[in-house]
């Protein structure tokens, strides 16, 4: 004869009862009811509207509606691309400057991060692209990285912060100069507890090159709406929302993919791991002891 153990409550969770499991039960299938009446509901919107037409398709099945979308799709990575690469390095030049003992540095670089993180990107982008006539490409990137890195200025500064100050210490008493404990005490330790928060910067910074439409650069969404507001295909604009939408979500879904595997790796890396200690041999004498 066999007998079960229920799993042991903790101090935040107590294991639920007959009656509050059957609750659940009835709540799950519910949720699930409404989720697929709705889910039922749209479909039926979109038939009903006609947005499964030949017509709303027909597009996409030319060479040059291809050529379109795959050119826009490679000027929204390079857009991206740019702005990652200088948003994190800004990030971590203000990170620094944040981190200064120097007062007047200090300042500056709180006031940079302060301004740049309240700023609207629009009203940056457009600003830049407007008041200081810069071509479209260079405007977008400029308004992602001021934005993006004054955000991960304050990740990073964060994430230094958040190391055990005996590691710093410890660092300091062996003679390192604040440098090379910031690039090989505090950093390496601090980018684990980051990785998260950078990858869901970049995650923003992707989606935010689609404001690249409004100043006329050619990136993925310039290129839907180019083929949305076709006369000759019945403004065939869920369509394009259906197409464009996969595949937006799918590059976030790989960068969140890649930060995972990362992360993983980065434990499994040995010089991430413990290092053990031989235990002292009895004869073993301490150091000046005779």
């Amino acid at each position: 004869m066999t007998t079960t153990h229920a799993p042991a409550a903790t101090a935040l969770y107590d294991i639920p009862g007959p009656v509050t499991r059957k609750r659940h039960r009835v709540y799950g299938i519910v949720s699930t009811v409404v989720i697929l009446a709705l889910v039922g509901w749209i479909i039926y919107l979109l038939f009903a509207t006609e947005q499964f037409t030949s017509a709303k398709w027909t597009p996409f099945e030319y060479k040059g509606i291809q050529e379109l979308l795959l050119r826009g799709l490679g000027n929204t990575l390079k857009a991206f691309a740019y702005a990652a690469v200088l948003s994190l390095t800004l990030g971590a030049v203000l990170a620094v400057g944040r981190l200064s003992e120097h007062r007047a540095v200090r300042w500056l670089a709180t006031l940079l991060v302060e301004f740049f993180r309240a700023m609207p990107v629009l009203v940056m982008i457009f600003f830049i692209f407007v008041a200081l006539k810069v071509q479209p490409l260079p405007a977008l990137v400029a308004g992602l990285t001021l934005y993006n890195g004054s955000v991960l200025a304050e990740v990073f500064r964060t994430g230094i912060n958040s190391v055990d100050r005996g590691q710093r210490e410890a660092a300091y008493a062996l003679g390192l100069r604040k440098t090379q404990v910031m690039t090989f005490v505090l950093a390496p330790q601090a980018v684990r507890a980051m990785l998260p928060a950078i990858i869901s910067q970049l995650v923003v910074a992707l989606k935010d090159t689609s404001l690249g439409y409004l100043i006329t650069y050619e990136e993925f969404l310039h290129a839907g709406k180019l083929i949305a507001s076709n006369l000759d295909y019945d403004l065939p604009f869920i369509p394009v929302v259906m197409v464009i939408s996969p595949i937006y979500i799918g590059m976030c879904m790989l960068l969140s993919w890649f930060a995972t595997w990362v992360a993983k790796r980065e434990r499994r890396n040995p010089k991430t791991k413990a290092v053990e200690v031989a235990p002292a041999e009895p004869e073993t004498l301490l150091p000046g002891v005779q």
